[in-house]
């Protein structure tokens, strides 16, 4: 098994040793240990680890938190933290007592203690919030990227046009190429192992179910959730709404919701924020739901080899669903916060743009096409940024030509290459 290298690794290690505790959130299955596990070796540093999936530690853990500290020597890198928040609140009163000790020169420099991995995302998580504000840093990792997979330099994708234009492109592939590429998704031990895709999510989703669904909340039941999920990823590209799942699985608008925010705080799905200012009065103010993982995705919605995906109605969705999974990790990798950066806009008038990417406090307006020669009705709507309360940027319609076009002086047609 071969250690595909991640982007995050860089911003991980700025990191180090200017934080006493460090969080690594994201899916099962993504490389969160094996990322700090390459760390600690590239260090030449000695990190030691404990998992709270093992039954009798997290027992420990959750009966005695400062026990279990005292217990296992620092810097200390400790998996699916979250199984035991008894454990924040003793983190806390040992990263104070460090921070006293460098006040008053016991100690010469702050180094990270704590390195704490999840597989829920840190700004659902009220514990740590509260317990360790001010006091932690944090990563959220997803799948591998296109880029990592083919071992290129990454960088944060802006879509600057002259930025775009000093990227290199990952390798040109054919709709059938990249469709295979969808189809297998991005985590990491697919590529390093030889497995069959199938029966890896059928496992991936029966443990998620098992290790963390059965943990969160009490499923009466296991078949509608299953529904539901499946469900969702049926419409992952489009806005959430409740009643329209609720009256198809049999449930509540409620019980939608409650399971929605579930599979969020887990990193199954990214929601994705409209964009509001005062000068959008109009603007549709419902998310839209985008599964972190294609493969996964497709698998959920009975999808079993790339080909009948690439010509299924669904292709569109999912290839729109790829490009913004990339563009979402390229900033998560980089340690960005996402929800401040990344939104879509539609409003009442039926104008409507994929994806805007706010950097710098410019707003680049954003279409996703699978074409490879989409028209100047792509562009149509890239006038609506004019209006915002903020400087706007060229606009690009990401697609699958195989050069970089100009539409006209500030729009243009940007293979998915580049990103």
């Amino acid at each position: 098994m071969k250690y595909i290298s991640r982007t995050m690794e860089d911003k991980l290690l700025s990191m180090i040793d200017n934080y006493q505790v460090i969080m690594i959130t994201g899916p099962r299955q993504v490389g969160k240990s094996t990322l700090l596990n390459y760390i600690s070796r590239k260090l030449d540093k000695k990190i030691n680890r404990v998992t709270l999936d093992d039954l009798i530690l997290r027992q420990q853990a959750q009966e005695d938190p400062e026990l279990f500290l005292r217990t296992h020597e620092t810097p200390l890198i400790i998996d699916e933290f979250q199984r035991a928040p008894e454990l924040l609140s003793y983190i806390k009163m040992i990263v104070d007592n460090e921070n006293e000790k460098i006040i008053f020169g016991e100690k010469d420099k702050m180094e990270t203690l704590y390195f704490l991995t999840g597989s829920q995302i840190f700004e659902t998580m009220k514990e740590v919030s509260e317990s360790l504000a001010g006091r932690v840093g944090i990563l959220d990792l997803y799948g591998l990227t296109e880029r990592e997979i083919e071992g290129k330099e990454s960088n944060l994708f802006i879509p600057n046009i002259k930025d775009i234009k000093s990227r290199k492109k990952t390798e040109y592939k054919s709709t059938l190429e990249l469709y295979k590429k969808i189809y297998k998704g991005s985590y990491p031990e697919l590529y390093t192992v030889d497995k069959d895709i199938e029966q890896y999510y059928s496992d991936y989703f029966r443990t998620y179910i098992e290790k963390d669904i059965r943990k969160l909340i009490n499923i009466k039941d296991e078949n509608k959730f299953i529904k539901f999920v499946s469900s969702l990823a049926a419409r992952t590209g489009q806005e959430f709404i409740a009643s329209s799942i609720a009256s198809e699985i049999g449930v509540d608008d409620k019980t939608v919701s409650s399971w929605l925010s579930i599979l969020k705080n887990t990193g199954i799905i990214y929601l994705l924020q409209p964009y509001m200012n005062n000068c959008v009065g109009r603007a549709i103010k419902r998310e839209k739901i985008y599964f972190t993982d294609t493969g996964l995705a497709c698998y959920l919605t009975g999808y079993v080899d790339y080909v009948t995906l690439e010509k299924s109605a669904y292709s569109g969705a999912i290839f729109e669903t790829y490009v913004v999974d990339e563009i979402i990790k390229s900033f998560a990798n980089s340690g960005k916060n996402i929800r401040k950066h990344l939104y879509y806009y539609r409003d009442n008038n039926q104008k409507e743009i994929d994806l805007l990417i706010n950097y710098n406090n410019i707003i680049y307006p954003i279409e996703i096409k699978k074409s490879a020669n989409p028209g100047k009705d792509a562009i149509k709507n890239f006038d609506v940024v004019d209006h915002f309360e903020t400087q706007s940027g060229n606009g690009i319609v990401l697609c699958m030509s195989k050069e970089i076009i100009a539409y006209d002086d500030n729009n243009y047609m940007v293979p998915i290459e580049y990103i």
